[in-house]
C-alpha cells in the first residue's frame, strides 16, 4: 500500500537543525509535539538538514524523538529527502547512492523503515527512469513506503508515472514569490495523475511574514544569506510589493500576512478542476509562529481574485538559490 501526504498543512522541519545557532533537542520535541496537537500528520525531514559539522542532525533529533514518544510514531507521516553528498551538497541519484541513502535513512527510524523517500534534485546525470528503478526494490520489500520527486518538471513527472504509477507526491517551491509550477507543467500533470503537491517555502523562506526588510534581519550564518533573493537590500527592497499585498489584505481580516500567504496556497484545493491538490509544509522553529502558520484562515473567491491580478503584476527578482544551482532545479 502507498503511503501518501495528508492534511491541510504539514511541517517542513529544515529550519529546526539547519540553522547558525544549535537547537537544544528538547524543543525539537516541543515542535513536534505541537504541530500533532495542532492535527499535522505530515512531516518534511532531510538526510543533509543539519549544520556543516552535523549534516544528519535532523535524523538524529527524529530517532531521539522517537524513542522518548514511540506511541506518536503511529500518529506521523514522515518524508525525508536523501541522496545529496553530506558533504558537498550536489546531487548523487547512482543506483550505489541511492541505496546507501536510503539504508542510511532508515536505520534512524525504530522500525527500520522510512514512510516517503525523496530524492532532493534530479542529478542531471542519472535518468528518473534509472532513478525510480533503483528505488521500486525498496517499495517491494517495505523499507519505504511512497515514492516522491522533488524540483522537477512536469515532462520528469509524466516519465516516472511510466514507470512507477504511484508517486506519492510532488516537491516543489510554491508561494506568492514563485508561481512556476502553472507553466512548467506540473500542476497540469500532477492534478491529471492526481498527484498530490507538497509546497515547500509556501511563505517565501519568511519574507513574505514582513519580518525581513534588510539583510540585518538575517541572522550571520543563516543559509538565505548564501541564497540570490536574499543577496542585497536592493532585492529584499524590489521585491517586497509582495509583502504590502499579503500585509493589505491581512489588516483588513485581522491576522498575519503570513497567515494570507498561507491561505491563498489552500484557496487553490477549491478550484480541483483547476488545481492540483496542493499542501504547505511551512517551517518554525517557534511555538508561537508554528501556531500561527496552522492557524487555517480562509479567503473569499474574490480576496483570491484580488491576490492573483495583483501579483501578476509583480516581477520577482533574484535567483532562488545560486546562478550554479538554477540548474538543478525544476529539472
Amino acid at each position: 500500500m502507498t503511503v501518501y501526504p495528508q492534511g491541510a498543512t504539514g511541517y517542513g522541519l529544515m529550519s529546526l537543525t539547519w540553522r547558525p545557532d544549535p537547537i537544544e533537542p528538547q524543543k525539537f520535541f516541543d515542535a513536534i509535539n505541537v504541530a500533532l496537537d495542532e492535527g499535522v500528520t505530515f512531516f518534511n525531514s532531510g538526510e543533509f538538514y543539519g549544520p556543516n559539522d552535523d549534516r544528519l542532525l535532523n535524523l538524529e533529533l527524529l530517532r531521539d524523538y522517537f524513542k522518548k514518544y514511540p506511541s506518536n510514531r503511529s500518529k506521523m507521516t514522515v518524508s525525508v529527502k536523501g541522496c545529496s553528498n553530506l558533504k558537498t551538497l550536489a546531487p548523487d541519484n547512482s543506483k550505489e547512492s541511492i541505496e546507501e541513502s536510503v539504508n542510511r535513512i532508515s536505520s534512524y527510524f525504530p522500525d527500520g523503515k522510512i514512510d516517503l523517500f525523496e530524492p532532493a534534485r534530479m542529478d542531471l546525470v542519472h535518468s528518473v527512469e534509472e532513478v525510480i528503478e533503483a528505488l521500486k526494490p525498496f517499495i517491494e520489500s517495505g523499507k519505504i513506503g511512497g515514492i516522491s520527486l522533488s524540483e522537477v518538471n512536469g515532462d520528469t513527472i509524466r516519465r516516472a508515472y511510466k514507470v512507477y504509477p504511484k508517486i506519492s507526491y510532488v516537491e516543489e517551491e510554491f508561494s506568492l514569490m514563485h508561481r512556476a509550477i502553472f507553466q512548467n507543467g506540473v500542476n497540469s500533470v500532477c492534478k491529471e495523475y492526481n498527484i498530490p503537491i507538497v509546497a515547500y517555502s509556501p511563505l517565501g523562506r519568511g519574507y513574505l511574514t514582513g519580518t525581513i526588510k534588510t539583510l540585518e534581519d538575517i541572522p550571520e550564518g543563516d543559509i538565505r544569506r548564501y541564497l540570490g533573493r536574499w543577496s542585497s537590500d536592493d532585492i529584499l527592497k524590489a521585491n517586497y510589493g509582495l509583502v504590502e499585498l499579503v500585509t493589505k489584505v491581512a489588516k483588513r481580516k485581522g491576522c498575519t500576512p503570513g497567515q494570507v500567504a498561507l491561505g491563498w496556497i489552500r484557496k487553490h484545493n477549491e478550484f480541483p478542476d483547476k488545481y492540483a491538490r496542493i499542501i504547505p509544509i511551512p517551517s518554525a522553529a517557534s511555538e508561537p509562529r508554528l501556531r500561527e502558520n496552522l492557524t487555517v484562515v480562509g479567503l473569499t473567491d474574490e480576496e483570491f481574485e484580488e491576490i492573483n491580478k495583483e501579483v501578476e503584476r509583480i516581477d520577482v527578482k533574484g535567483y532562488r538559490y545560486s546562478k550554479e544551482a538554477e540548474r538543478f532545479l525544476e529539472a
